[in-house]
């Protein structure tokens, strides 16, 4: 069944463009290790919680934008062996437009696809 990797950050908003052209290259190594679908999304409705929020979750700025992405594979077994190569692809060395430690990320089983 089809497996996921989840990740939220937050993006300063004046970064929006350089963002999205290092989304795009992430998009293509992604791909070319068997990645089937990459989507970016750009927070535009995400309200703070009175708990816990993705604000507070990825420690948003009052600058910041909550960016979540989804990478979609085949299944868990293709996703974890493009990993270690996704990280020694030399296309994935470039700075991020944002502050990767606070970047939170995991992998996610489907458990339904409707």
């Amino acid at each position: 069944m089809t497996y996921f990797d989840g990740v939220l950050a937050a993006v300063p908003a004046t970064n929006k463009e350089a963002y999205i052209a290092h989304a795009e290259q992430a998009a293509n190594v992604f791909r070319k290790y068997g990645a089937t679908g990459i989507t970016e999304c750009w927070g535009d409705d995400v309200p703070e919680g009175k708990i816990n929020s993705m604000h507070t979750a990825v420690q948003r700025k009052h600058d910041e934008v909550v960016v979540m992405s989804f990478i979609e594979w085949p299944d868990k077994v293709a996703r974890d062996a493009a990993w270690p190569k996704i990280m020694e692809d030399p296309d994935m060395a470039r700075d991020m437009p944002f502050d990767g430690s606070r970047m939170i990320f995991g992998g996610f089983e489907a458990i339904l696809e409707a």
